[in-house]
């Protein structure tokens, strides 16, 4: 059987220098790790063995909570086999708990520090509840994209900076500007026919310069842009670049998450 390097996505907090990495590979297991942006340190948060809808999350603006949606399949649990969890970054263990037993909608979006819209759908049975965070109410997202992941993950993405260029179809264009003239082209694709080793939601990109030059970023399932830098993931591996007229700068490997091997590890709180 072929061995597909990691999988990685990545919440970038909006007011702060940190984000997480969700981490996962083999299909059934998944990891948080905490990527300190000053220093490009990287702590592993917790192991969870099943699946985070990474599409279905988001961080708080300072980087401190967690939203996320997951299913491990134990339907006859507390939860019912998939669940919404808010938590502190980059632990998994919950502050607030909300059971879904299926896989519609789920996971939500922070609106501020402290508050988090919960992508109801068909509704969430409350297990535990947390004075930490509060439950936003009011906010409705402008725009609809369905009861799954795209539903959560384009509001996230307009939210962040993102532009979108097309219409909703199997492969949707957000833009973001880079430095001298280039921009960052994300190709979001959800279809059944996608390529080995990925998911039926799954992104490629490409940096389009105004003169018309082109790199292509094909192999980046993430990419984002951070501060005046350019940021991905390809082959398991995270990776930043600056920006020239001419086009990338060096190539920097800021970590490799291939070897990552499941580990037991409690929250600290």
């Amino acid at each position: 059987m072929k061995k597909f390097p990691a999988r990685l996505h990545v919440l970038l907090a909006r007011d702060a220098k940190t984000a997480v990495v969700f981490r996962r590979g083999p299909s059934k297991s998944t990891c948080s790790v905490l990527w300190n942006r000053k220093t490009d340190e990287f702590k592993t948060g917790q192991w969870l063995r099943g699946r985070i809808y990474e599409r279905r999350s988001d961080i708080s603006p300072d980087g401190k909570f967690l939203i996320y949606f997951a299913m491990n399949g134990k339907w006859e649990s507390e939860t019912k086999g998939a669940w919404t969890a808010i938590s502190k970054a980059p632990w998994l263990k919950a502050l607030a708990l909300f059971g879904k037993g299926d896989c519609w909608h789920g996971g939500g979006l922070f609106t501020s520090e402290k508050n988090y819209w919960l992508n109801d759908g068909y509704g969430h049975q409350t297990i535990r509840n947390s004075s930490s965070v509060r439950r936003d109410e009011k906010f409705r997202p402008k725009e609809y994209y369905g009861g799954e992941c795209l539903g959560v993950y384009f509001v996230r993405l307009q939210r962040d900076g993102w532009e979108l260029k097309t219409d909703l179809s199997e492969t949707t264009t957000f833009e973001k500007p880079l430095s001298h003239g280039w921009r960052l082209r994300k190709h979001a694709h959800a279809d059944l026919g996608h390529p080995p080793g990925k998911g039926c939601y799954w992104d490629e990109h490409e940096l389009q310069a105004d003169d018309g030059q082109r790199i292509d970023g094909s192999k980046w399932e993430w990419a984002d842009v951070d501060g005046k830098k350019l940021v991905w993931a390809e082959a398991g591996c995270l990776f930043r670049s600056t920006i020239k007229k001419s086009g990338m700068g060096e190539r920097k490997l800021l970590y490799d998450f291939n070897e990552m091997k499941f580990k037991a590890i409690p929250a600290p709180y």
